[in-house]
């Protein structure tokens, strides 16, 4: 039976000398789930995704994949997890289907090759050597041999790095019908898009820490800026906006004009009084923040110069 809640930290810490690799890290993927793990370059994801997969020892802390310790029951837990590394490769005078029968031997597991070419949907290029394969069909045969084992849970590693737009999204829809069949994914990945379309739950490391987490649209509420209409004009009427509604207005210099909507009925006054100022405008849009905002918000300038966590809203954590 698979576990109900296939990924269990408390507490987790790791360092190396005087720097905290993963500090007091504490969370839990359910089943069934696409979990994303984001951060920037050194902090800590490596590390932690290494623990989980038993290849490096926590310093402290409780860890339970699949029910097992990683590092204690590391080869049981090998034949139950699929893993996909970053910037996958490969021999290049191998096909897909032969790869695929070379990992049923190394796995001791029989294995349908047809049947994992088609559920990647690499159909096409089964009999294709490595070395021809385009980037996208390359990252496919990655993933068919992380299912090799018909593992419950996968840690995928950057899958879309360096991938042309359509390429990328090829490789999404592939993870859909995974999630789809029922397998857990545990994903990192440096394209905030990529977390935002794919992910149910999304955690955002800083320095070792945990700064946010929970459902993509629940971080955007609580850390984003809220609805903001936004239209090109001159700061002529940016200050007329000003003088007439109550409204926050901003203006950034090169003819963008920001009103924050606090409330719908925002959107009118502004309107109106843009309408009755006489003045030229053009290109109106309301937006929200992205993920990718919240990100750089979050991992940069006050996050980063405070140092702490205390910026998290407990409410958005471990739904």
């Amino acid at each position: 039976m698979i576990p109900t809640i296939p990924i269990d930290i408390s507490n987790l810490k790791k360092s190396y000398g005087p720097l905290k690799a993963v500090d007091d890290v504490s969370f839990s993927v359910n089943q069934g789930e696409i979990f994303s793990l984001l951060g920037p370059n050194g902090a800590g994801k490596t590390t932690l995704i290494e623990i989980l997969e038993g290849l490096r020892k926590q310093d402290d802390g409780k860890v339970k994949v699949l029910e097992l310790d990683p590092w204690q029951n590391g080869e049981s837990l090998h034949k139950k997890v699929g893993v996909m590394p970053q910037n996958f490769t490969f021999a290049d005078k191998s096909t897909p289907r032969e790869a695929l029968k070379y990992y049923s031997k190394l796995f001791g597991v029989p294995t349908d090759a047809d049947q994992i070419i088609k559920e990647v949907l690499l159909q096409d290029a089964a009999n294709i050597l490595f070395e021809n394969l385009s980037g996208g069909q390359k990252q496919k045969m990655g993933l068919a041999l992380s299912l090799v084992n018909a593992p419950d849970l996968l840690f995928l590693d950057e899958p879309t790095t360096g991938l042309d737009p359509n390429a990328r999204r090829a490789v999404w829809d592939v993870i859909r019908r995974l999630k789809s069949s029922g397998k857990t994914i545990m994903l990192t990945t440096h394209y905030l898009e990529e977390a935002e379309h794919l992910s149910d739950r999304v955690a955002i490391m800083n320095h070792g820490h945990i700064i946010a987490m929970g459902k993509c649209d629940e971080i955007i509420r609580t850390f984003g800026s809220g609805e903001v209409l936004e239209v090109r004009g001159s700061e002529m009427l940016a200050d007329y906006l000003k003088k007439n509604t109550k409204l926050k207005i901003s203006y950034d210099g090169a003819g963008k004009i920001s009103v924050p909507l606090d409330q719908k009925h925002d959107a009118y006054f502004a309107l109106a009084s843009i309408e009755e100022s006489g003045l030229d405008w053009s290109e109106l849009r309301t937006k929200q923040d992205s993920l990718e905002d919240i990100f750089v918000k979050l991992v940069g300038g006050v996050m980063e110069e405070q140092g702490e966590i205390k910026h998290v809203v407990p409410s958005v954590q471990n739904k």
